[in-house]
């Protein structure tokens, strides 16, 4: 009787045991799919502030929502085939007009700068006159020179014209793929950045129009860092990926989307095998010297651990940029900014040194 309830307690152990495992790998929900999924798309800079609904079910994700162009459209459904237990994707995101294709649209009367406000009218008050009598000499025939009739005119000031107001700015339209050259401002390293962690940099090179200049070298550019993966002890290769979210013009902001810099470490997998096992075999024959067979194998056991620890100690290659390092992008989108001939730095006065 005893060992049947022994054995009944012991079932119900197992049961409870193996209900516990099935909860913890329990896979996770639609909502919590759909989140992530909304999650990865509003870390990207050309995504963010876009009003994107994603519905996932049975392993089908549903993407609907306006974006600005093709490149975001692609982005959102890489995002979402990245998710695991994502099957089949329907993607009915809509591409917009941009703003700087409507501002290309409109017709060339509408864009020329309207005429200056003609001046208004002066406007005289009537001359007034005023006589003063004069006196005649009775011994003579004639007026004497002081009694000759006087005229005094009264003439209004005149009002000054108002200027006419200035034509707005016109603004140019630099296209999409065009190469911006940034230097950084700040170091970047793999081993300490983190996803989302902006840095600052300037405009190395002038972006240029149909061989205008339209935004001087100089001017501050920001960005963010997309992804980045640190190098590991044993194994693994650091990556870096960059890429710019806005340049500042004039005292003006203005966004951009760019493609992403990306740069990736070597490896030291094969550089760890190989110290891992020359540490075995020295250990091996350190053993068989000492104490046979049995003795082989302990060393063997011990040149191996000697050989992981020589390699833990040594990292993998790290990526770091430094300041003054020169990057490239590409635009992918287009760029409309009111154009400037002055650097960032022109106007600013400038400290005297022999004060």
């Amino acid at each position: 009787m005893k060992a049947r309830a022994s054995l009944y307690a012991t079932a119900l152990v197992l049961m409870a045991v193996l209900g516990l495992g099935v909860a913890c790998s329990k896979a996770p929900n639609d909502a919590q799919i759909s989140s992530d999924i909304q999650n990865r798309m509003n870390q990207d800079s050309g995504l963010q502030g876009k009003a994107l609904n994603v519905q996932f079910a049975d392993g089908t994700v549903t993407l609907s929502g306006t974006v600005d162009n093709e490149n975001q459209r692609a982005a959102a459904a890489r995002y979402a085939s990245a998710e695991p237990g994502v099957k089949q994707i329907i993607n009915n995101l809509q591409v917009g007009p941009a703003a700087a294709d409507t501002a290309q649209s409109q017709p060339a009367e509408e864009m020329k700068p309207s005429p200056a406000a003609p001046a208004p009218k002066r406007h005289r008050s009537p001359v007034r006159t005023r006589t003063v009598a004069s006196s005649y000499d009775e011994s003579g025939p004639g007026p004497s020179p002081s009694s000759a009739p006087t005229t005094a005119t009264n003439v209004a000031p005149v009002t000054p014209a108002i200027p006419a107001a200035p034509p707005a700015p016109q603004k140019v339209t630099i296209p999409s793929g065009t190469t911006l050259a940034v230097r950084l401002v700040d170091t970047i390293d793999s081993e300490t950045a983190q996803p989302g962690q902006s840095f600052r940099a300037t405009l190395d090179s002038p972006l240029a129009f149909e061989g205008d200049v339209v935004v001087p070298a100089g001017y501050d550019v920001e960005g963010h860092v997309v992804d980045v993966k640190s190098a590991g002890k044993f194994a693994g290769q650091s990556l870096l990926a960059l890429q710019l979210d806005r340049i500042a013009v004039g005292g003006k902001y203005y966004n951009i989307q760019t493609d992403q810099y990306r740069r990736q470490g070597t490896s030291r997998t094969k550089n760890t095998v190989e110290k891992v096992g020359a540490g075995a075999a020295i250990g091996a024959i350190i053993g068989g010297i000492a104490g046979g067979g049995k003795g082989a194998g302990i060393g063997a056991a011990a040149g191996g651990g000697l050989g992981g620890g020589v390699q833990a100690a040594t990292h993998g290659q790290q990526i770091k940029l430094a300041s003054e390092s020169v990057l490239n992008f590409t635009l992918q989108g287009p760029l409309t900014v009111v154009p400037t001939t002055k650097g960032p730095n022109e106007g600013r006065q400038k400290l005297d040194v022999n004060q």
